[in-house]
């Protein structure tokens, strides 16, 4: 009877803790997620929240993966599926891309998108565009039709228009929060004040995070197709009152998104300064390659070390067996997964 007892007990143990995995998405190897994604990691605070615009970001977040899990699910190779989920990112307003991009000192939105191909390592990029509704679509069009991995500006811009990707006005992209937040921002530096102390978080559509974090926002997704064939990709406005044409990491092969079959598919949010010290995106595909580690562990390691330069973000990443990677050292990071049945699950909060 008392083996019984003990047999049953172990049993129910295994249960509970097979259960409180499938709670920590990147943590089971029973699991084999196609996607994930994320939509910025930086200061993202409950008390900052209102069930509304938890409701948004959920149903936003929500919808890129099951986009993009609608053409993995067809058998669409997965630079579909992440381009998919990205288009849904740029056009909702919530995030920093797209829509959403913040503005630069002088009042423009300048948009940095990046994409790679896990199979064949080839990869397209553009920095600095204005008039390009979807960037991440921009930057498969560098990728796919010339010879090049990255185009800025102009170029890039007649490039893209050329090669079929959606044009729109620059005014599109103005939204008044975010030109409400340019403006809070420059008052900051010229009176050392904090930003923060003007607003209140709770009233806007769009924060759910302190004022103080102007690099918010840029989202990025990496998919697993029934071939076995990885794709990552980025897209952001940058940084708020950016100067001097500054570009940041999410356009830089290697910085922002990295994508290699033999490691993992790679997209990054956050300093992108630091990013791009760290080569970020290439250092975790090296750490999965040279040190043998996890796409967890090597996510982790990543996070720390730019953490110890003075940067903070996120990282996420898909390797070829599906196991996933959501690492950050803020308080929160819009981020979500979808397995291969189906099952989506979003987070914000640490």
């Amino acid at each position: 009877m008392k083996n019984i007892f003990k047999t049953i007990c172990v049993i129910a143990g295994c249960s509970v803790a097979m259960l409180s995995c499938k709670e920590q998405p990147g943590t089971t190897e029973t699991t084999r997620y196609v996607m994930v994604i994320h939509g910025g990691a930086g200061t993202i605070e409950k008390q900052f929240m209102t069930p509304e615009k938890e409701k948004a970001y959920t149903d936003a977040l929500t919808e890129a993966l099951q986009n993009g899990y609608n053409l993995i699910k067809e058998g669409k190779p997965s630079m579909d599926a992440v381009q998919a989920a990205i288009n849904v990112m740029e056009n909702a307003p919530l995030f920093n891309a797209g829509k959403g991009a913040v503005f630069t000192h002088d009042g423009k939105n300048e948009l940095d998108a990046s994409i790679m191909d896990g199979q064949t390592l080839k990869a397209g990029a553009v920095a600095g565009v204005t008039n390009i509704k979807n960037p991440i679509n921009a930057a498969r069009a560098v990728m796919e039709r010339s010879e090049h991995v990255m185009m800025v500006g102009r170029g890039a811009e007649q490039f893209a228009a050329a090669n079929g990707c959606d044009t729109v006005p620059p005014s599109y992209f103005f939204t008044q929060e975010r030109w409400d937040q340019l403006q809070r921002t420059i008052k900051e530096e010229e009176k050392g004040r904090a930003a923060f102390n003007d607003v209140d978080p709770r009233k806007s559509r769009i924060y759910g995070i302190s004022e103080k974090d102007k690099k918010f926002g840029t989202v990025g997704a990496v998919a697993l197709d029934k071939n076995g064939n990885l794709a990552a990709g980025t897209s952001t406005g940058g940084m708020t009152n950016k100067k001097y044409g500054r570009v940041g990491d999410s356009p830089i092969i290697g910085a922002g998104t990295y994508c290699n079959n033999a490691t993992a598919g790679i997209s990054c949010t956050g300093w992108g300064e630091y990013y791009i010290r760290e080569v970020a995106a290439n250092r975790m595909s090296s750490l999965i390659e040279l040190k043998k580690l996890s796409v967890q562990e090597a996510a982790k390691q990543v996070i720390t070390e730019i953490g110890k330069m003075g940067g903070d973000g996120g990282i996420i990443g898909l390797d070829k067996s599906g196991q996933v990677a959501m690492a950050f050292n803020t308080s929160g990071m819009y981020r979500g997964t979808v397995d291969e049945n189906g099952n989506i699950s979003i987070h914000i909060y640490k």
